[in-house]
């Protein structure tokens, strides 16, 4: 049965955590806008400061329609949701309001300094959550998680080199002066993608004006030349079949080839009775979510 809480219940905090991705949804106000649904799966990039809130490190990308959403006047809805595709199925949302803070604010230095910031951070979207919901995931496919690619932070570093390269030489500008920005830099990237939403909304309004110039913390395994290795060498196991299927998906040879005749009978009873269990609590519940 869904389930709804006034906040993230404690005990499945590591759980949210443990998530190699989730999504985020929002809308305009205006009934002809477009919706929008945005996949986030990068490592280490949302944290849950308390039970009624969490923020995440918003990466560059082609459009700013999240941001564009939230900066609407009367509105800033938004939801988050995460899926179980390992272990309990599960789906969660997170019902609440953001609110965005820009890349080159005190409020984004504040939670993410050079030091922990990730390549192309262009701002943190601070979530205020007023409603949680769970439910069952039992139509959520299993999936085995490889790695994540390194392949947009290899790039956001790229630009941001060119923007530090083009900061350093253009050091004697006038500080009173527009800050110039590098041709090919992040700045640039942002001025031509992240100014508007596909709707005409307004996004991005200080980054790219800011004359703080992106910088980032160290690969850490995750892009770079470590970053590159991990993930050619999880690619080139999973062509060769080292990425083991569903022992569902598996010959039966291969799931019983270590059982004697008398175990395997014993597990067919087993799975036979929970199936005939979790028939019983659907009819009694009226249903598995």
């Amino acid at each position: 049965m869904g389930k709804f809480y006034d906040s993230i219940p404690p005990n499945l905090m590591k759980w949210i955590e443990a998530q190699q991705m989730f999504w985020v949804a929002s809308a305009p106000l205006g009934g002809e806008g477009h919706v929008n649904l945005s996949p986030k799966g990068l490592k280490g990039t949302l944290h849950i400061a308390n039970e009624s809130q969490v923020w995440y490190e918003d990466m560059t990308g082609s459009g700013s329609e999240t941001m564009a959403h939230l900066r609407e006047p009367g509105n800033g809805r938004m939801t988050i949701m995460f899926c179980a595709f390992e272990g309990t199925p599960r789906i969660m949302r997170l019902f609440g309001h953001g609110r965005v803070l820009e890349f080159g604010t005190p409020e984004y230095e504040e939670l993410l300094p050079p030091d922990v910031r990730h390549p192309g951070s262009r701002c943190v979207v601070v979530v205020d959550i007023h409603k949680v919901g769970t439910s069952c995931g039992f139509g959520v496919p299993q999936y085995a998680f490889l790695a994540h690619r390194p392949t947009l932070y290899n790039w956001l570093a790229q630009l941001e080199t060119t923007e530090q390269e083009h900061d350093a030489a253009d050091g004697a500008a006038d500080p009173s002066s527009e800050p110039r920005v590098a041709e090919k830099g992040l700045k640039a990237y942002w001025r031509k993608e992240n100014l508007k939403s596909m709707d005409g909304l307004p996004a991005l309004q200080a980054a790219h004006i800011s004359r703080t110039t992106p910088t980032h913390a160290p690969p850490r395994g995750e892009w770079g030349k470590e970053g590159n290795a991990l993930h050619h060498a999880v690619r080139k196991d999973a062509g060769n079949g080292a990425a083991r299927p569903s022992l569902a998906l598996q010959k039966p040879k291969a799931v019983f080839g270590g059982m004697d005749a008398a175990e395997v009978t014993r597990l067919v009873i087993a799975f036979s009775l929970g199936v005939a269990i979790t028939a019983v609590y659907i009819q009694m519940v009226g249903g598995p979510c």
